[in-house]
């Protein structure tokens, strides 16, 4: 590597003499760069090498237009944050910002990939174009950009995760998408109001597997692949595309003497704005000449709650249940969507819908977790038909579970096949006992098997098995998640054992021997798991070890420094040694033992040829089918929380009930409503010593996105438009008088559930 460092005392190289330097040592055949810049522009542009190699450039503290023009074969790495113009008129090369970027990135591109790893500045992504004889352009954006974001957009692809833009009005900034004409922009979060030019739409198969496709490469660029399943969730994405011209302004342009004679002249000089008949409208207007008009959309949309949660639980539907003395249902509720309310819900899992609860921007998230104990005696009804179709499920971890439960309540005969001596995959066999108690777990799995779901365990499930159990049922479900713990290949990897393995021995009550000194490498949830463990078999000194920030919750982490545990990062790994773990930048930890936690694959080899992959994990399509009549579910697909394995299962069994039934599989998808909507200035706070009990909390929850029925809107109308109207079977709804209504807005200004919304007056807008 040839390193340049552009400062030699007070005197700076100027950026003609850095580019002339790394020409000249690229002509004599250098290919690895490190320039350790002072504001020069233009690193890393047009060059090549004459017999093909690949060229790299690491740079710190860069001028504008890093990687402007770069070529293919070229890659230009940012440790740290860009000026304006990053990939400026990208040519084909690969360039990554490991922080934020300024004004235009990705001006002009025309090929090859930008990963920004922070913010991107305003009009990034401008100008973006696509020759059909050349790879398409990628931006990729990890948080949010700037205002006027894709203007004239002519082609090429971005991404704009939204990470860390959960306050953000839109995470595109003011005025996105002028003058879009190609191209599609992916993106997660609010967004500004768009030109008519363009609309918004769902996400599809082939979105899904170019999203699929690509964040491993962007996340890992910019080193970030802890958000990997945070942004696997894709009913949180849209698509912004360009509305063709044809549908804008017809299949056939009129001439100008034609629009002349038949617009503007007839009726007026403003006949093409609006038709003049003569009649005089007033300043305050009702019925049709409202501007806009109310609507009341009471669950249109999810609650923020709801749409966090990978399982899908509607928590305020139960919070509404409670809220009319209905305990006892809104219980039992939550079994419709999860098996595991308090294993899960109220013990190990981290509660994203709590922390998306709107009520944390006044005081405190909604109880849900501990709500999820509540439930943890509820009971569901059993199916009072019976399908006669038999369902083989493989693997008794979350996914195979839920899956079971559901397909079981469906009325189909299920039964699950576990290698395992005991139900509940790695809640039962790697989460520590103090943790995840085994009573609860066993209380609830035992719930399923009530259900008339057929437990059997030892089995483990070769190909043979596999064909015989395929055989003998009408559909299978594939959930044997990830149990091959995974361990790099450094020199004495043969010294390590995984994380995965030593939490199972300890979990089984075989007491695995530990040394004084322990390293564990990985500070994930599953790292502190099994640094509890070392501490538990008699480990005198445990450290934790990991390259990025530990993904670790807090209290997990305190939890081992309480116990005299430390945690190292960034920190990575380069030999294991007899004497313990060596790192990259030369740290040395002692340990007599080495765990690596930092993820499990699955064992898939009992599947015969034909079964989709990507990398170590199947790859089903949108129904979860891998074969006719096998489905996947949980971390045999990817690995994620516990939750997700569940939603993982629901879908799998939703898509085999389907299947059964010889019906499509049309999967549910749900948009959040809109945090702008929401009002919470209306709720008082709550200290924290006083919040109610779980099962009280509902006096909190902000019913988002439906109603409670609080008839702030009634009381409030100025013209006394709005009136409440009850429903057969109970149910009520507010309609507004459009003969009294002024279309002023008053009824979403005061709604505090978001439930009212304005749109314009379309017959006026016609």
């Amino acid at each position: 590597m040839l390193t340049i460092h552009t400062l030699r005392g007070h005197v700076r190289m100027s950026t003609q003499d850095l580019l002339l330097a790394i020409e000249q040592a690229v002509g004599k055949g250098e290919t690895d760069f490190f320039i350790d810049a002072s504001g020069q522009h233009d690193i890393g542009g047009p060059l090549w090498n004459g017999q093909g190699a690949r060229l790299t450039f690491t740079v710190a503290n860069p001028g504008q237009r890093v990687g402007g023009m770069c070529l293919p074969g070229t890659e230009v790495v940012v440790n740290g944050p860009a000026p304006a113009d990053v990939g400026w008129l990208n040519a084909g090369g690969q360039v990554t910002v490991r922080g934020d970027a300024g004004d235009t990135a990705g001006h002009c591109a025309a090929s090859g990939r930008i990963y920004i790893g922070g913010r991107a500045g305003t009009r990034s992504g401008s100008l973006m174009k696509k020759d059909p004889l050349y790879e398409a352009p990628e931006l990729w954006i990890l948080k949010n950009t700037g205002s006027f974001s894709f203007e004239f957009m002519g082609g090429g692809t971005a991404v704009v995760c939204g990470c860390d833009s959960q306050t953000l009005p839109s995470v595109l900034g003011e005025r996105p998408c002028v003058g879009m004409v190609g191209g599609v922009v992916y993106f997660r979060g609010p967004v500004a109001e768009l030109p008519d030019e363009v609309r918004v739409e769902a996400l599809d198969e082939a979105d899904i597997a170019f999203l699929d496709r690509g964040l491993d490469g962007f996340l890992e660029a910019v080193q970030r692949p802890r958000r990997r399943a945070e942004l696997s969730v894709w009913k949180q994405w849209r698509k912004i595309v360009p509305v063709p011209f044809g549908e804008r302004h017809g299949a056939e342009r009129p001439s100008l003497a034609q629009w002349r004679r038949e617009n503007w002249l007839a009726g007026g000089i403003f006949a093409d704005v609006f038709p003049d008949s003569g009649e005089h409208i007033g300043l305050v207007n009702r019925g049709v000449y409202r501007l806009r008009v109310p609507e009341w959309r009471s669950h249109a949309f999810e609650a923020p709650c709801e749409h966090a949660c990978p399982a899908g639980v509607p928590t305020q539907l139960r919070h509404q249940l409670l809220r009319a003395g209905q305990e006892a249902e809104a219980l039992r509720r939550v079994l419709d969507w999860t098996p595991f309310p308090g294993s899960v819900c109220g013990t190990v899992c981290p509660n994203p819908c709590m922390q998306a609860c709107t009520r944390q921007n006044l005081d405190y998230p909604v109880q849900i977790g501990a709500l999820g104990l509540e439930s943890q005696d509820a009971k569901a009804p059993k199916p009072r038909h019976k399908s006669g179709r038999k369902v083989a499920v493989i693997g008794g971890g979350p996914a195979g579970l839920a899956c079971a439960w559901r397909l079981a309540r469906k009325g189909h005969e299920v039964e699950i096949f576990e290698a395992g001596p005991a139900m509940g995959g790695k809640m039962e066999q790697a989460i520590p006992r103090e943790r995840l108690p085994e009573k609860l777990l066993q209380k609830e799995i035992a719930r399923i098997g009530d259900m008339g779901v057929a437990f059997h365990v030892n089995c483990a499930v070769d190909k043979a098995k596999f064909a015989e159990i395929r055989g003998a049922h009408d559909a299978v479900v594939v959930a044997t998640g990830g149990h091959v713990g995974r361990i790099f290949n450094w020199p004495g990897r043969e010294r390590c054992r995984a994380g995965i393995d030593f939490m199972k021995a300890v979990n089984r009550g075989l007491k695995p021997k530990v040394a004084e000194n322990v390293v564990v490498i990985g500070a994930g949830n599953a790292g502190m798991d099994a640094a509890a463990g070392a501490y538990r078999m008699g480990a005198r000194k445990v450290t934790c070890i990991d390259v990025q920030k530990p993904a670790a919750f807090e209290h997990e982490m305190a939890r081992i420094r309480a116990l005299g545990g430390e945690i190292v990062w960034p920190c990575a790994t380069r030999e294991i040694t007899a004497e313990g773990v060596i790192c990259e930048d030369g740290r040395f930890f002692p340990a007599g033992d080495v765990i690596v936690a930092v993820g499990e694959t699955p064992d898939l080899s009992f599947l015969p040829e034909g079964a989709p992959m990507f990398r170590a994990w199947l790859a089903p399509g949108a129904g979860q089918q891998i074969l006719e009549g096998v489905f996947a579910a949980g971390d045999c697909i990817k690995p994620g929380l516990i939750a997700s394995a569940i939603g993982s299962g629901n879908r799998a069994a939703d898509a085999c009930d389907a299947w059964l039934k010889g019906q499509p599989y049309v999967p549910e998808e749900g948009c959040a409503v809109a945090q702008d909507r929401l009002h919470v200035q209306w709720f008082a706070k709550f200290r924290k010593d006083d919040l109610p009990k779980p099962k009280d909390d509902h006096v909190r929850c902000i019913s988002c996105g439906s109603c409670r029925d609080c008839g702030t809107c009634l009381e409030c109308c100025p013209e006394g438009a709005i009136s409440r109207k009850a429903l057969p079977g109970g149910g009520f709804e507010y309609v507004s008088d459009p003969e009294r209504c002024i279309g002023c807005g008053m009824c979403q200004g005061v709604c505090p559930c978001g439930v009212w919304t304005m749109r314009p007056n379309d017959p006026l807008a016609q």
